[in-house]
């Protein structure tokens, strides 16, 4: 579908708007009155109006979030949580930052939305450590929302206690994956675990545990107000409701943008970027974050932004961060950055991974600096292969599924730096 014009942003509508921070005003304008609905329901029903809704997790995966909800036992004598994934890491991804930063009542409505309906009475937020300034916006926040009644011993005048505990990360990018940050909320070194159990059932400190990231949480307090039919009635059957995409690179209004899901990849770069920057000749789109395989050009004329459009183009929507490269990149240069990039943060658990994210590098930067040989591709490829699906969790398949996708979609320009002994790009 087009690029509604009757559709009005709600995720960032307040964006700009700095009283934002202060809960009075959030409490005067009904920021939590999507919280209030929920509190006044069997928390049952507010599962089944979130999956009603149709809304998927907005954290790379797309997983329906009410189904996941609905996994979380009631009979273990365990208490259940809620945890926050704010631990934004994917290259090219920061519109959860922006959520915290300009609009934090917004998330802690959507925490106490989830906590009522899984009985949830604490909730922790594990947020980047580099996000220094969101840190300090939600800490002032909670606060601010403890002393006004809306957290605590009470929410909002039920008789239903929570608390919100933060806690800052490491800047590790394995603890954006679900188990690893669990493990190192418990304290521990963050390293992923084996599924199943899942965190459902098995989570943080060994009690059923709900993980939602910021961006789906804030989709909540929405969705309690205006009804579960009216998140479904946008976007796509199978991808309901909007999301904010990350514009950036070569693009010439980079920026967090609300849009449909099922709008144009096209119309969100020529209409709210303003167009290919650069060179103003686009060669390329990352559509999802740095781990999604690359679109051409020619991909980009078709390409919708929803899970299904994105998939049948051999990509994947991820965390929405979509990266606009022009005709000036060299994709062996722009592949040996992200393979850096995963040999870096590889966790080194699973020897896949951790050998295999540094030949990669190795090979691809031989590549790019004149001294690749012909066969290096099939071994690339062979690589990826030994990576993919073979580790705990998915950060070589993330290294593996780029890498494939730049060899089959510009396998003449690895060549040309073989058979030149040079990157032809200088």
């Amino acid at each position: 579908m087009a690029m509604a014009t009757t559709f009005q942003p709600f995720l960032t509508r307040n964006f700009g708007e700095p009283l934002a921070l202060d809960v009075r005003w959030c409490l005067e304008r009904g920021a939590y009155e999507g919280a209030r609905k929920a509190l006044a329901m069997p928390p049952k029903a507010v599962i089944e109006e979130v999956k009603l809704s149709g809304l998927r997790g907005r954290g790379g995966a797309g997983f329906p979030c009410g189904m996941k909800w609905s996994f979380v036992p009631q009979d273990t004598g365990k208490p259940v949580y809620v945890v926050c994934n704010a631990d934004e890491s994917e290259p090219g991804t920061f519109k959860d930052r922006a959520l915290i930063d300009r609009d934090p009542h917004q998330l802690l409505a959507g925490i106490i939305i989830a906590c009522w309906a899984v009985q949830a009475h604490t909730a922790f937020i594990y947020i980047r450590g580099e996000m220094v300034h969101g840190h300090a916006v939600l800490e002032k926040a909670v606060a601010d929302a403890e002393r006004a009644g809306v957290l605590g011993d009470t929410v909002l005048g039920a008789a239903f206690p929570l608390r919100v505990l933060l806690m800052r990360g490491a800047g590790a990018y394995i603890c954006g994956e679900e188990t690893g940050l669990l493990t190192s909320l418990e304290g521990n070194r963050g390293y992923p675990r084996l599924k199943p159990p899942f965190p459902a059932v098995v989570g943080a400190f060994g009690c059923p545990t709900v993980v939602n990231n910021v961006e789906t949480l804030g989709n909540l307090p929405h969705i309690m107000v205006n009804g579960a039919r009216w998140h479904a009635s946008m976007g796509t059957e199978k991808s309901p409701g909007a999301k904010v995409f990350s514009l950036s690179g070569h693009v010439k209004r980079p920026g967090n943008y609300e849009v449909p899901l099922g709008t144009p990849l096209m119309d969100l770069l020529d209409g709210p970027g303003g167009g290919v920057g650069g060179t103003g000749r686009l060669k390329a789109v990352i559509p999802g974050g740095s781990s999604a395989p690359i679109l051409t050009a020619e991909d980009c004329k078709t390409a919708k932004l929803d899970y299904e459009s994105i998939a049948q183009h051999g990509s994947m929507l991820g965390s929405g961060a979509v990266i606009v490269l022009d005709d000036s990149v060299c994709m062996v240069d722009a592949i040996w950055n992200l393979m850096r990039f995963y040999h870096h943060e590889s966790g080194g658990q699973c020897t896949p991974c951790r050998e295999g994210t540094g030949w990669v590098e190795k090979t691809v930067a031989r590549i790019e600096h004149g001294r690749g040989r012909m066969r290096d591709l099939d071994v690339l490829l062979e690589t990826c292969d030994n990576m993919q699906g073979k580790t705990i969790c998915v950060l070589a398949d993330a290294a593996a599924m780029p890498l494939r996708s730049y060899l089959k979609k510009f396998r003449a320009e690895f060549e040309a730096h073989i058979t030149q002994g040079k990157c032809p790009f200088g």
